[in-house]
C-alpha cells in the first residue's frame, strides 16, 4: 500500500518512538526550528500525546510511544508522520502494536507517509510486514531542526519529494557531504556544518550492467540487533515472535540497502554484522546491495574492503557511497519500491511512483 503525497495545508504527526529527547528543555530551540521548517513547507506539525514527555518517561513507557503511533493513524486530520529521531529500543513497541487489531486495521484503512531512519528500521520492517510502503528518510530532529539558517539543500530537496508523486526519481550523489555537529546548543543556531566536496560520488564494487529489484533493508546495526540480541537480551525473541525480520523468501530478488549508525562500528564489528547477515541466508537470494555513506566518512575504505570481500563471495554487485542513513545529507529510500541500478553508469533510479496514483 502506498500512501498519498503530502499537500499544502496538511497536518503531520511528530512521534517519539524511541528517544524522548525532543521533550527535554535543552531541545526547545530545535523544536522551534523543526516546527518552522515544516510550516515553511506548508504543513502543520502536531505532536502526538506523549511525544514531548521526555527521555525518562518514554524510556519507561514503550506503550505510550506505541499509543502515539496508533493515534497518528487513527486521526483523520493527520496525513503524514515524521519520527523525532532514532534510538535503540523501538522493538519494545511491537507487542502494543501488532497485538492491537485496531492499529493494524487503521494502517490498512488509512495509509500515511512515514519517514525516519536509524533504529526506526524496526518500525519500517513492521510496516513492511503490514504491507505499507514507508520511507527510510529524513526525521524531525536530525533534518528539519537543522541549526543552520536553512535546511541542507540536498535534504530539503528530499523532503520536497514527499509533496509530489514522481515516477522515475533519480537518486543522485550529493556534491557535498557534511560532518555531524558536536554542538547542538542554542549558541550553535545559524552556524554552518563543516562541509567537504564529494570526491568519489557513487562507487561500484563487483558489478556491471543493470540490476532491478525492490528495496529492502535499513541500518545494519539494527538488523544485527534483531538477529543477535547483541543490545537487549530479548530483542531477537520479540522481533522473531512478530516476524519483523523478513523471511528468506521475502528477500528473494530484492536490492538490500544497508548503512552504519552514529556509533560508527569498527571495521571488525562491521565484518561481524556482515557475517551475521550472511548467516541469515539473505546474501544467497538478493540481487544487489546499496551501501550508505558512513557518518563523517569514518572507516570508508575499511568498510569498502569488508563489503568487497562479501560481495565477491556471493557474486553480488554493490553501489557504495549513497547519501542515506546517518551521514549528511540524506535522500529517501522507499521500502518495497522497484529500483534500477546501472552499475556501468553508476546511477540509481526509483522506477515506480513514490505514492498512490
Amino acid at each position: 500500500m502506498k500512501p498519498p503525497t503530502l499537500k499544502i495545508g496538511d497536518k503531520v504527526a511528530i512521534v517519539s518512538l524511541s528517544s524522548g529527547v525532543l521533550g527535554e528543555d535543552f531541545a526547545k530551540h530545535q523544536r522551534s526550528l523543526g516546527e518552522k521548517r515544516l510550516r515553511d513547507y506548508g504543513v502543520e506539525p502536531v505532536y502526538m500525546t506523549n511525544a514531548l514527555r521526555g527521555m525518562a518517561y518514554l524510556q519507561n513507557h514503550p506503550e505510550e510511544r506505541a499509543a502515539d503511533l496508533k493515534e497518528a493513524f487513527l486521526r483523520d486530520d493527520i496525513q503524514g508522520i515524521f519520527c523525532v529521531i532514532g534510538g535503540d529500543d523501538t522493538y519494545r513497541l511491537l507487542p502494543y502494536l501488532l497485538d492491537d487489531q485496531e492499529f493494524i486495521v487503521a494502517v490498512h484503512d488509512h495509509p500515511k507517509l512515514f519517514s525516519g531512519f536509524s533504529d526506526t528500521t524496526i518500525n519500517h520492517l513492521m510496516f513492511y510486514k503490514l504491507g505499507l510502503q514507508t520511507f527510510y528518510g529524513p526525521n524531525f530532529l536530525n533534518d528539519l531542526a537543522e541549526l543552520d539558517n536553512d535546511l541542507l539543500p540536498y535534504t530539503a530537496n528530499t523532503i520536497s519529494n514527499y509533496f509530489k508523486n514522481t515516477t522515475g526519481l533519480k537518486i543522485i550523489s550529493s556534491d557535498i557531504w557534511y560532518e555531524e555537529r558536536t554542538d547542538f546548543s542554542p549558541e550553535a543556531i545559524g552556524t554552518a556544518r563543516v562541509s567537504h566536496a564529494e570526491s568519489l560520488g557513487y562507487e561500484t564494487l563487483n558489478g556491471k550492467g543493470i540490476v532491478t529489484g525492490q528495496l529492502l533493508g535499513g541500518c545494519i546495526d539494527s538488523l544485527n540487533d534483531i538477529l543477535t540480541s547483541s543490545r537487549y537480551p530479548d530483542e531477537s525473541e520479540v522481533c522473531f515472535k512478530y516476524g519483523i525480520f523478513p523471511e528468506i523468501k521475502q528477500w528473494k530478488d530484492k536490492i538490500l540497502f544497508i548503512e552504519t549508525s552514529e556509533e560508527r562500528p569498527t571495521p571488525s564489528e562491521y565484518e561481524v554484522m556482515l557475517n551475521n547477515l550472511e548467516q541469515s541466508g539473505i546474501f544467497g537470494v538478493i540481487k544487489a546491495i546499496i551501501s550508505g555513506k558512513p557518518q563523517n566518512n569514518v572507516y570508508y575504505e575499511e568498510y569498502q574492503e569488508k563489503l568487497q570481500m562479501m560481495a565477491e563471495k556471493h557474486n553480488l554487485p554493490v553501489l557504495m557511497n549513497v547519501n542515506f542513513g546517518h551521514a549528511y545529507p540524506r535522500t529517501l529510500i522507499p521500502y518495497g519500491c522497484m529500483a534500477k541500478i546501472d552499475f556501468n553508469k553508476k546511477t540509481f533510479t526509483i522506477v515506480e511512483s513514490l505514492f498512490e496514483e
